[in-house]
């Protein structure tokens, strides 16, 4: 089997396998990496989310940034809504209905204000109409809700009055506020309004199917390998059986051999002539 192996087209066979193997492995890693990251993100929800509120600057200093373990921080804040400066943010689903989120900012008594993502609305009837959105409160508010940093900018060009992501440097730029540098996922307003948004979804903990994933990767690895030197020792071993006599009954292809014969001997097996074994030859 190893001197089939050693044969250029059998070593082209062997490195597909072997890049099949890592390809596989990348893959597999990959899948853990993901579960890894989505057990990363239920304990921190798990430990934040139903607690009992802690005032803003407790949580969330004027100049600090929003650490990774502090998301889903539950936070009480007092201010007031700058209901013209509202936003609305694009292409939000919930439940399966693509929407818009309103996101409106809250003065704070330090000149500085945190954006308040107040829930969704749906789509108007069509893409010419925005939507109707419930008033914020006026006056002093205290809002209760989560800490989330900022989204990412997606890049695409600004529309007066709306945002394609929570970005909150775009936000900023729009408003010529001084934001925090997280926002607040809304709970609960007091004084509350008689009609809010809809309030967003609860996190999603689940932890999917990357580790089912990752493994089913992972098992794969050696198959590619395995199967290459099954073919290979087949090979060899046909090349090994002794040619027919000009006497000898044909043996039909892949037929195993007999019992002995009354001479004491197998009756010979017939070698396989195959494309390749006339294009070696």
């Amino acid at each position: 089997m190893w001197q089939v192996l050693r044969r250029p087209r059998w070593l082209g066979y062997l490195a597909l396998a072997v890049l099949f193997a890592v390809v596989t492995a990348g893959l597999g890693t990959w899948q853990w990496n993901r579960h890894e990251g989505r057990v990363e993100d239920r304990a921190v929800v798990e430990a934040n989310y139903g607690q009992t509120p802690v005032p803003l600057d407790e949580a969330l200093g004027r100049e600090d940034e929003l650490a990774d373990a502090q998301r889903w921080t539950r936070v009480e804040a007092t201010g007031r809504y700058l209901t013209d400066q509202q936003h609305l943010v694009r292409n939000r689903p919930y439940e399966g209905v693509f929407g818009y989120e309103v996101l409106v900012p809250l003065a704070l008594p330090d000149g500085t204000s945190i954006a308040v993502d107040r829930g969704w609305v749906p789509n108007a009837p069509t893409a010419q109409q925005l939507p109707d959105v419930p008033d914020a409160p006026t006056g002093q508010v205290t809002v209760t809700g989560w800490l989330l940093p900022s989204e990412r900018d997606l890049g695409r060009a600004p529309v007066q009055g709306q945002l394609a992501s929570i970005d909150l440097g775009a936000l900023e730029a729009a408003t010529s506020l001084d934001l925090r540098s997280a926002y607040l996922v809304l709970d609960e307003e007091e004084p509350a309004p008689a009609t809010r948004p809809q309030p967003l979804a609860a996190p999603d903990t689940g932890l999917g199917s990357h580790l089912a994933y990752a493994l089913q990767w992972w098992l794969t690895v050696p198959v590619g390998v395995l199967l290459v030197l099954v073919m290979a020792r087949r090979e060899a071993q046909d090349e090994a059986a002794p040619e027919p006599g000009p006497g000898d009954p044909p043996v039909p292809v892949g037929s195993r051999p007999g019992p002995p014969s009354a001479a004491g001997r197998r009756p010979p097996r017939r070698r396989k002539v195959r494309i390749w074994d006339e294009e070696d030859a």
